[in-house]
């Protein structure tokens, strides 16, 4: 969760957190990594900084990254928005979000029957809004569209990687 904007910069730092924090002690052996992203806002398809942001992210980690957009509307097909914040949304009950404390405490305290955990923490750093990349950045990023839907479904490659 964040206390600044919603921008591609935020969407990716979140990522990469769960990375370092979550993901490569469980994924230890891990070279990809695949993304479900809806088309719009942050990590839209057409958002030039967010393939940026995620080239930066495949460099510092070494992994190649596949991001699958989902269709304008279909996100609520997306697994984690029905697996997670359904279950999010029954543990905070419309009770008054008055703190980021508060917000934490519902978001961490959701389990569910099958064994769900929720973890959550704050990311106070500033992202500030339009952030455009240059066209010499854009033209460095290691992207290879996919045959199928290729305006939504790509892979990034670290640039160390042939």
């Amino acid at each position: 969760m964040g206390v600044s904007h919603e921008t591609s910069a935020f969407a990716v730092s979140s990522i990469r957190s769960w990375w370092f924090r979550d993901g490569r002690q469980r994924y230890a052996n891990s070279k990809h990594l695949l993304i479900l992203a809806d088309t719009g806002g942050s990590n839209s398809a057409t958002r030039s900084a967010w393939k940026d942001q995620l080239q930066q992210l495949c460099d510092c980690t070494g992994l190649t990254i596949t991001v699958a957009h989902y269709p304008t509307g279909a996100s609520k097909y997306n697994p984690i928005e029905r697996r997670l914040f359904s279950f999010i949304s029954k543990n905070w009950s419309g009770e008054p979000l008055r703190s980021y404390e508060t917000i934490l405490k519902f978001i961490r305290t959701t389990t569910t029957a099958r064994g769900l955990k929720v973890g959550a923490f704050l990311d106070s750093k500033d992202y500030p809004l339009a952030v455009k990349p240059s066209a010499q950045r854009m033209r460095a990023i290691r992207i290879s569209w996919h045959p199928h839907a290729p305006h939504w479904n790509y892979t990034i490659k670290p640039s160390s990687v042939k």
